[in-house]
């Protein structure tokens, strides 16, 4: 627990994306001038939940995720069908993307943008969906997490 007389403000140290669809998040991150930060996440994720469990609730981290950026959670495991319209093959690498589902979508979209394919995986897009500072994976350390918000959100002010 932390001292100081309940410093973890309104959330209690409890995050939670406000957002799990990429466009959604964006639109809002503009209404309110923040950056995004993508959560590239499953639900079968372990390191992502010890993420949720060890690093999300530090104080720090906890105020900046949920005052400071849009947090956007994108589940690449996530079966719901997508609109038979959005249905689609995509390729990337050499290789067909089958995107069928919504966490193909997800999937596809952290491939082929950021060359990337491990969960959890966390970065920080201006308004016009274009990485700004490093990016992050699991690592148990709040300091590193912190270290990487603040780069980000540096370099988007």
């Amino acid at each position: 627990t932390q001292g100081g007389g309940g410093t973890t403000g309104s959330h209690g140290g409890h995050v939670e994306a406000r957002f799990t669809d990429y466009e959604e998040g964006m639109a809002a991150a503009k209404a309110e001038g923040k950056p995004v930060l993508l959560d590239f996440t499953g639900w079968a994720c372990v390191n992502c939940r010890k993420m949720e469990e060890q690093v999300w609730p530090d104080e720090e981290v906890a105020n900046l995720l949920m005052e400071d950026v849009v947090l956007v959670s994108l589940y690449v495991d996530d079966r719901t069908a997508l609109p038979e319209a959005e249905q689609r093959i995509a390729s990337y690498g050499g290789k067909d993307f089958k995107i069928r589902n919504v966490g193909n979508k997800w999937s596809y979209l952290q491939a082929s943008k950021f060359d990337r394919n491990a969960q959890p995986f966390y970065v920080m897009l201006n308004h016009d969906g274009e990485q700004i500072g490093g990016s992050a994976g699991y690592d148990p350390d709040p300091a590193l997490f912190i270290a990487f918000l603040k780069d980000g959100l540096q370099q988007f002010h």
